[in-house]
């Protein structure tokens, strides 16, 4: 049972397309059209639909923008459906609605379910949604990491514990490693850096400096450099204040203020106003009474000691080494002391650190090897079950004597590797093994690398009979194939469009072809036409039944629309399909 869907994609301004409406079947949906109407787009619009990369040069000439949307119908309780709530969006009574903008200055949005995303959160959707395949993924099929990938996932749990815990434990080695190499290769630097630290570290304990002590030396240097004009001005302010007892003629502060204060002071109690000055007047004469105090003290503690001048200046160069050296201040010093000292620290349990760092390389190595020994069983395992089901979905593709095999090995080294098997090989972030998919298209021939030993029709077919073969262990609900039957013809298109509509039972697949025989399978099918201006419009995607589906399956075949002996063709593929379901 399919329970996501891709009901409708609305197309605007992207390549030949002006505005066009695609509307998709539940089971097997054709698109087909002459060569250069826009077919492809269809391809490209779901791919931008679901994250794929966006390209400004894709923006019709003339247009400000384009904009693809679609509506899916989605099973509210799967993993799409919660990631999409979870980002804000929106579900519609199981109904999901999905945007993608791409501007002709290049910036793209995305918005689902009503709410603007991050376009990677369609890429997320994607995985559980669509399976897009064109022509560039046949390609990649050959690739041996893609090979790998295809394995792996085939594999299921069995490999993805094992590689979960490998790959942690290879970026750990790949971590230690680095560090262990710095160790070593820059020793000689490090012990430069140590002998530097601790000599400054030294020279600061040599010193005994204390926090804030710069500060406080140089006030007092400033105090004892000037203590004859200190204590002459405290003298001049103390007489000003309580008077010179040499000159019982002269007039003091305090004096004057006293007598302030018992001028008022006798006839405070006829207005209260004057009361309040009058006590006023009294605080300003204790005030000056122990301010002149204060000032006689200073005056007799003030001592011009050369000698000590001298010790503070001293001193004060020995601190003004340190800063110099290690910082604008006392405190800077003492915080780079600190931080020396750990480092040093640090620096002189290299040889420590080398120790432990290389056990725990040695144990990383080794539980590597073990865990890509597991990954080379269950690859092993896996393999045999995929080349088996693979080679039988082949046989209903029109190559019943093809055979599907994985060579599966490692490659040795004497350098750095693990051990598995006993043999020191090269590793990677996925295991050791290096995966090759390998095709005997008949009987007799020798198994070859699918790069090198299959046609531009049998790599459509091995493609085919991989995805089919995911669909029953990995399904996804929506397939698209873009000329997945390139380079087949005849039965063996036949085969694919009836593989297809198997396919088609338990997901839903578009196709984009140019096969009549595989168009003749679908239960919708699609006609993309240009007008004369050489766009595509809204009623530029039409739904061929009836008599409009034999006229374009008979252009398909002959090129005539009103060929008889074509229409006739077209009649007997589509009883043929009908038949063969």
């Amino acid at each position: 049972m399919v329970l996501h869907v891709l009901e409708e994609m609305r197309i605007r301004a992207l390549g030949v397309i002006d505005d066009a409406v695609v509307e998709l079947s539940p089971g097997f949906t054709a698109v087909t059209g002459e060569t250069g109407a826009g077919k492809t787009m269809v391809v490209t619009s779901l791919g931008l639909l679901l994250g794929g990369r966006a390209d400004a040069a894709l923006v019709r000439i003339g247009a400000k923008a384009a904009v693809v949307e679609g509506r899916l119908t989605v099973d509210a309780r799967s993993a799409a459906a919660v990631r999409a709530e979870e980002a804000g969006a929106e579900l519609d009574d199981g109904v999901l609605l999905i945007s993608r903008t791409l501007s002709a200055e290049g910036r793209s949005r995305a918005h689902v379910g009503g709410r603007s995303v991050p376009v990677g959160l369609l890429g997320e959707l994607a995985d559980d949604l669509v399976a897009v395949h064109g022509q560039t993924d046949q390609q990649g099929l050959m690739r041996p990491a893609r090979q790998r990938q295809a394995l792996d996932r085939y594999a299921g749990d069995a490999v993805a514990g094992p590689l979960e815990k490998y790959a942690g434990a290879y970026r750990r080695l790949r971590a230690v490693s680095a560090e262990l190499e710095e160790l070593t290769t820059r020793a000689r630097e490090r012990a430069q850096e140590a002998d530097l630290l601790r000599f400054g570290l030294e020279e600061v304990a040599a010193a005994e400096p204390r926090p804030g002590e710069d500060e406080g030396l140089a006030a007092e240097a400033e105090r004892l450099g000037h203590a004859e004009a200190l204590a002459s001005a405290a003298a001049v302010a103390h007489a000003a204040l309580a008077g010179n007892p040499e000159d019982p003629e002269g007039v003091d502060a305090a004096t004057l203020v006293a007598g302030a204060h018992r001028a008022v002071e006798a006839v405070r109690s006829h207005d209260p106003a004057l009361a309040g000055l009058a006590d006023r007047i009294g605080e300003v004469g204790i005030l000056l009474s122990d301010v002149a105090g204060d000032l006689a003290g200073y005056a007799d503690n003030l001592d011009a000691d050369p000698i000590r001048l001298a010790a503070v200046e001293e001193r004060r160069a020995a601190l003004t080494q340190l800063t110099r050296k290690y910082g604008e201040t006392i405190a800077d010093v003492l915080a780079w002391a600190e931080q020396g000292a750990a480092r040093l620290a640090e620096l002189d349990g290299d040889d420590d650190r080398i120790g432990e760092l290389t056990a725990e390389r040695d144990a990383l190595r080794a539980e590597l090897g073990e865990l890509a020994q597991t990954l080379t069983d269950a690859r092993t395992e896996a393999a045999g079950r995929f080349a088996e089901a693979v080679t039988a979905e082949l046989a209903s593709l029109a190559m019943p004597h093809a055979r599907v095999t994985f060579a599966i090995r490692q490659t040795e080294t004497e350098g750095d590797g693990i051990e598995v098997g006993g043999r020191p090989v090269v590793f990677g972030p996925h295991g050791a093994d290096e995966v090759e998919l390998l095709l005997a298209p008949h009987p007799g021939a020798p198994p070859r690398p699918i790069a090198k030993g299959a046609s531009g029709g049998e790599l459509s077919r091995v493609m085919l009979a991989v995805e089919v073969v995911f669909a029953g262990s990995d399904p996804v609900p929506t397939y698209l194939f873009d000329e997945v039957d390139a380079g087949v013809g005849g039965k063996a298109a036949v085969e694919v469009g009836r593989r297809l509509a198997k396919l088609a039972r338990s997901a839903q697949v578009v196709v984009v072809t140019h096969l009549p025989q595989v168009a003749a399978f679908a239960d919708r099918h699609l006609v993309v036409e240009k007008t004369n201006d050489g766009s595509v419009t809204r009623s530029g995607v039409k739904a061929m039944e009836g008599e409009d589906r034999v006229r374009e399956l008979s252009r398909m075949l002959a090129g005539q629309e009103d060929s008889e002996l074509a229409r006739a063709h077209a009649e007997e593929l589509l009883e043929a399909a009908r038949a063969g379901r």
